[in-house]
């Protein structure tokens, strides 16, 4: 367990493959960044790897004051235990208060070993992060400026705050996408320090043969236009009016929770609390009735449209148009009119 460290730093693990940065990472740094100047100290990165210090300086733009770097040929690849010893030596070392990850693959990899070996807590899957005071229940102590862990629980049915009293440091995994990826500044002036960490042969137990990737089929982070399907589409069959309104529209095809569970579409189409958050230029909701869940993955879309029979159904509350009608009779009419106006 490491001490409690009031004026430790935000530090965010920058996950990279292959010499690129994971754009969580680089959203991390702007919520580090924030956490950071109301805490009134730091924000750093944590950056292993080979050949990766060219890499600091984007940290920097994106918020990062210092960028921790630990170099050796062997860290080309990622493996669980050299990563995990690098981390809790430099936590130990320097004792930040906060530690963020992406809850990517990897991230879910490491930071449970890190927390492990720290004994520390950890919250998973985080949706946001914030700084406040909180009363301990038990004892009625006031614990002030500690990071409030929100996340969805109970298969997303309710919000639940974590927070960590004194087993530091604060660690959290911060689901891809909700936190926006700001515009980065090349002006900012950050440190690069240049750390040691003895790794030894035993700490590379793994010998990497050959790799193969799948590329990811559906990129709804990145789409500018999504239109999304929910229970109100009724069939699986009947989605296919959903991917032909993406299709004419030039969007992703994405879907509520509950036209995944229904066996619909699959769940890489998810948006939502326990599926992808999105802030598309426009999202067109379908028969989609806005539970809360859903809209915490998309209500930050710059535009929302809204197709739905029920007119007090809760889309409607974030939508900037709302279609009240039976999307079987709605989605032919818009693609007809889209076709059409692509032809004048």
């Amino acid at each position: 367990m490491i001490p409690v460290n009031r004026n430790g730093e935000v530090w965010v693990y920058a996950e990279q493959e292959d010499g690129v940065l994971h754009e969580v990472s680089l959203e991390l740094c702007g919520c580090a960044r924030r956490l950071a100047d109301e805490l009134g100290v730091k924000a750093a990165a944590v950056l292993p790897g080979f050949g990766v210090r060219d890499l600091a300086q984007r940290l920097i733009a994106h918020g990062a004051d210092r960028v921790y770097l630990v170099e050796d040929r062997r860290l080309e690849r990622y493996q669980t235990q050299p990563y995990a010893k690098i981390m809790c030596t430099l936590i130990r070392k320097h004792q930040p208060q906060i530690v963020i990850y992406g809850a990517t693959p990897l991230g879910r990899d490491l930071a449970p070993r890190i927390a492990s070996e720290l004994r520390a807590g950890l919250t998973a899957d985080c949706t946001a992060l914030q700084i406040g005071d909180v009363h301990d229940p038990k004892t009625g102590q006031l614990h002030s400026r500690l990071l409030l862990q929100i996340r969805p629980a109970f298969g997303g049915n309710i919000i639940a705050t974590i927070v960590n009293y004194d087993w530091w440091p604060q660690m959290a995994t911060v689901r891809e996408g909700v936190m926006p990826l700001l515009d980065p500044d090349p002006s900012r002036k950050g440190e690069v320090i240049t750390e040691q960490v003895p790794l030894t042969e035993a700490d590379f137990p793994l010998r990497i043969l050959e790799r193969h990737r799948e590329q990811r089929k559906v990129h709804l982070k990145g789409a500018r236009t999504i239109v999304a399907g929910g229970a109100g589409v009724g069939s699986k069959e009947n989605f296919r009016l959903i991917h032909e309104l993406a299709g004419v529209v030039g969007g992703a095809v994405g879907a509520s929770r509950a036209a995944v569970d229904s066996g619909f579409i699959g769940k890489e189409h998810q948006i939502g609390q326990t599926g992808t958050t999105v802030r598309p230029a426009l999202y067109i909701a379908c028969g989609i009735s806005g539970a809360v869940q859903h809209r915490a993955g998309m209500e930050e879309s710059a535009k929302i449209v809204a197709i739905n029979w029920d007119r007090e159904a809760p889309i409607f509350s974030i939508a900037h148009y709302g279609i009240v009608g039976d999307l079987n009779e709605v989605i032919p009419k818009m693609i007809r009119a889209l076709k059409e106006r692509a032809k004048t």
